[in-house]
């Protein structure tokens, strides 16, 4: 990882202010400051890290547990009904900040939220394939 700072580490130290939504000692989640839609968070760790593989187990446990009940309090509070969780890892996946983040994104009727094109492939080779992600286990 780039001993760069990153805007999440200026929120984290208090530098720059955030409208925060949640917050425990591994977990730091506030509202995005340019939104897809109405109630678009950002949940981040606390721990220093890229890319989610770069990542802690306890760090992805603080994430996951955290994940659920935020999902929640955001169909809460918008009312929305969908809701799409984004994570990138790295320049090629459109990740802009190099500090492990997930978006929660409320996707409403009015088409405000994630747009997405799947570009779906033809699965080949796929015994190999998974014997080799088994293998890196």
């Amino acid at each position: 990882m780039s001993s760069d700072p990153t805007i999440f580490d200026a929120i984290l130290a208090g530098d720059i202010p955030c409208h925060r939504v949640y917050e425990d000692e591994h977990v730091l989640a506030f509202l995005d400051i340019a939104p897809l839609s109405h109630g678009h968070v950002l949940v981040i760790p606390k721990e220093r890290a890229a890319q989610m593989d770069d990542l802690s187990d306890e760090a992805a446990a603080a994430l996951g547990r955290v994940l659920p009940r935020l999902c929640r309090a955001v169909m809460s509070a918008t009312g929305c009904e969908a809701y799409n969780l984004l994570q990138n890892n790295g320049a090629e996946a459109h990740q802009a900040v190099f500090h492990v983040h997930i978006h929660i994104i409320p996707k409403f009727a009015d088409g405000s939220g994630l747009g997405l094109k799947w570009n779906s492939r033809e699965l080949t080779s796929p015994e190999e394939l998974a014997s080799a992600i088994q293998a890196a286990c």
